[in-house]
């Protein structure tokens, strides 16, 4: 990482120390939809010029970007100026002090994996199974001693949020991992990556109840981690076996 590079991003980091701005950034990331200014400024209770202001300097920053497109459906004259709009960058930043090129390291480590063979691969999917089902025991130990399946199930996506993975509920039933924490890697080899994302999500489900029901499965999308877990925001008692009569 260059020098101005390394400034734009501690630039970038500092501008989220701004406790309104940092809640502008969290609210519109975690948005499946672009977001205006009012839909902002409402969901964090401040004034739209305030808002307006937190969130254009968020996209200076390269931490948003911003698009135009009227809102309501309507079109042709009489509709109105279109609204500025907000979604997530694609630019990621990060920052170590001191610098550390613990990315670099990754796609190196990764590159040799991916071209050794299929014994290396199934080493790698093992070992994050294993992290996947310590994670799904992190879910446990946060519920306490007999919990509910709904609870089981959110401290289980809790989990997965806290390590980067942005899980949301897509309306059909099944939970969208809507960020990849290993994104970079994903790029360079993302038959690796998403191999091993779906061995550890899987390790997290094969730790939970067998109840629980759901599986996680590769279903790549654009913007998306390649990994769904299918019905999983469906409350359970309305799943039914796959078996059972429909009389």
């Amino acid at each position: 990482m260059t020098r101005d590079e390394r400034d734009r991003q501690i630039g970038a980091v500092a501008a989220l120390g701004e406790r309104a701005r940092r809640a502008l950034y969290e609210h519109v990331v975690s948005q499946s939809e672009p977001v205006s200014r009012d839909q902002a400024a409402r969901a964090v209770g401040i004034g739209r010029p305030l808002a307006a202001f937190h969130l254009d300097r968020l996209v200076q920053e390269r931490l948003l970007e911003a698009s135009y497109r009227r809102l309501g459906g309507r079109s042709g004259p009489g509709a109105g100026r279109p609204s500025k709009l907000y979604s997530r960058a694609d630019a990621e930043v990060s920052v170590s002090l001191p610098p550390r090129e613990d990315e670099l390291a990754a796609r190196l480590m990764a590159r040799a994996i991916a071209g050794s063979g299929a014994e290396p691969r199934r080493t790698l999917d093992r070992e994050a199974r294993a992290v996947g089902a310590g994670l799904g025991e992190e879910a446990r130990a946060r519920c306490g001693p007999r919990p509910s399946r709904g609870r089981l199930r959110e401290a289980a996506l809790g989990v997965l949020a806290d390590r980067g993975f942005e899980p949301s509920a897509d309306g059909r039933g099944d939970v969208r991992l809507r960020n990849c924490p290993f994104d970079a890697l994903a790029a360079d080899e993302p038959d690796l990556v998403c191999g091993m994302n779906l061995a550890l999500v899987q390790g997290l489900v094969g730790a939970l109840d067998e109840e629980m029901g759901g599986d996680a499965v590769l279903d790549p999308a654009p913007g998306l981690c390649c990994v769904a877990l299918r019905g999983w925001s469906r409350p359970a008692a309305s799943r039914r076996p796959a078996n059972a009569s429909t009389d």
